[in-house]
Formats: structure tokens, C-alpha cells, sequence
């Protein structure tokens, strides 16, 4: 989310499976990165405030937990396209030019839908907290029962993006970025997975679990695609790896 600093609308069980900088904690805003240098309901949120980015209604391919994810050949055509430069520093950086988490409708956040999105069970109180349900980890692989103990990731955390291109752009698609519900840029994980990466990029750390790492790749890769940023060479090395990791 070292370089450390780092939410799919809709109530949809998913298999599945955050700190100062990339991804929310527990009820909060923050996003577990440090920059571097209870009446139970299960109706699903409503549609997203003007003033939030439209969530769709982006649903995980088969073997995916993530939405909006491309096929591994697509992921190393938008890898190839990439621009290549070196990380920008982080003068001017603050998490807070990355309004998160949004207000989605229904008294729900950003994060709380993506807690809904990627549990299983997930029950809500009155004010659209997960109060009970079951996720699974990517990261890690580890299966965890109470969401107070999970960060929403960022992939691309702020920190990251803002060194790759973010800290030339406006506060309206910083809030987009944020809080994409549409690409595979959010996560429930494990806090300590998420605060592990902070904001890392992949050739500085990987999922401890490497049968994650195709889905990490592409959904990275994507990310960066469709928002323009840049990667280095190291980056693209170790991106090109994990995507090859995918099968055929």
C-alpha cells in the first residue's frame, strides 16, 4: 500500500478472500500506507451519490475475485504499452488529496461495499458495517471472520500512483481512483498482508502466496493502463513474471 504507503458495487457474495498512505483500515479513511524519502440487513447499498464514481455492476470473471480483470494475453498487451520512466518523488504528497472512502448511498462507503462484495455471509448493521461474514485473503491465502481485522487495498497504492504520474492530476480523478468500484484496483486482505506491501511496488514486494500472483500482475497492470501511469523497468520485469505465472 522499502517504499511504504498505500473497495464492485452491489451485495454480491464472493469468493475472497490498511496504516497511512493506500487503503482503508477498519471503518476509517485511511489506506495502511506509509509514504516513503449492529440490526443486521443484507439489502444492498444504493446506487452511488453524484458526487461518488459510478460503481457498474463489475462482477469477478471465473477464478477471479477482482472486477474488471482482462485475460493474461490483454494484460501483456497493456503491460507493452505502458510508459516506461522513474518514480517521481513524493513532494506535495498527502493521502488526503485521495478522498476516500466515498459515500456510496445507503449510509455505505467505499470500503463497506467492497467488504460486502468480496465476503461471504455478510451481514451489515444499521449503518452498513460489516458485523459478521467470512472473507479469504488473496494475498496471503488466509480466511478471516471478523472485518475489523481487514484493510481495503488499494493495488496501485496512492503513493505509488502519485510517483508515477497521479501528482499532476485533479482531485476529482484522485477521488475516482480511490474509490474505483469498477477496476481491480480494491480488496478486502488481511491487515497484515496489506501493511506488509504499504506502498510497494511489485518488484519490491509480492503476495506471499504465489498462486496469486496472476491475478496481482493483471489487475495491477490494468490499473496502471487504464489511469496512464508509468512503470519502471524493474516494475515491468517483475509484472511480466507474475503474469506468466497465469495458465496457457
Amino acid at each position: 500500500m522499502g517504499r511504504q504507503t498505500g473497495v464492485r458495487a452491489g451485495a454480491v457474495a464472493a469468493v475472497l478472500l490498511l496504516g497511512v498512505g493506500g487503503c482503508g483500515g477498519p471503518g476509517g479513511a485511511g489506506d495502511g500506507k506509509t509514504p516513503r524519502g449492529p440490526a443486521a440487513s443484507t439489502a444492498p447499498p444504493a446506487p452511488p451519490a453524484s458526487s461518488a464514481p459510478p460503481a457498474g455492476d463489475a462482477k469477478p470473471a471465473s477464478g477471479d475475485v477482482l472486477p474488471g480483470m482482462v485475460g493474461a494475453a490483454v494484460a501483456r498487451t497493456q503491460l507493452a504499452a505502458l510508459t516506461t520512466g522513474k518514480p517521481g518523488t513524493m513532494a506535495g504528497y498527502s493521502r488526503d488529496k485521495f478522498t476516500h472512502w466515498a459515500e456510496q448511498g445507503d449510509k455505505c462507503d467505499t470500503r463497506e461495499v467492497v467488504l460486502q462484495r468480496d465476503g461471504r455471509g455478510v451481514t451489515r448493521d444499521a449503518e452498513c458495517r460489516a458485523v459478521s461474514g467470512s472473507w479469504k485473503s488473496l494475498y496471503d491465502g488466509a480466511v478471516v471472520n471478523e472485518a475489523s481485522k481487514l484493510d481495503i487495498d488499494h493495488m496501485v497504492p496512492l503513493a505509488e500512483a502519485w510517483r508515477s504520474g497521479a501528482a499532476a492530476w485533479d482531485a476529482a480523478k484522485r477521488k475516482a481512483f480511490a474509490n474505483d468500484l469498477t477496476r481491480p484496483q480494491l480488496l478486502a486482505v488481511s491487515a497484515a498482508s496489506n501493511r506488509s506491501k504499504g506502498d510497494q511496488s511489485p518488484d519490491l514486494w509480492q503476495p506471499p502466496d504465489k498462486s496469486s500472483w496472476c491475478q496481482y500482475g493483471r489487475a495491477w497492470t490494468t490499473v496502471k493502463s487504464h489511469y496512464g501511469l508509468t512503470v519502471t523497468d524493474a516494475e515491468r520485469a517483475m509484472l511480466t513474471t507474475m503474469i506468466d505465472t497465469c495458465a496457457g
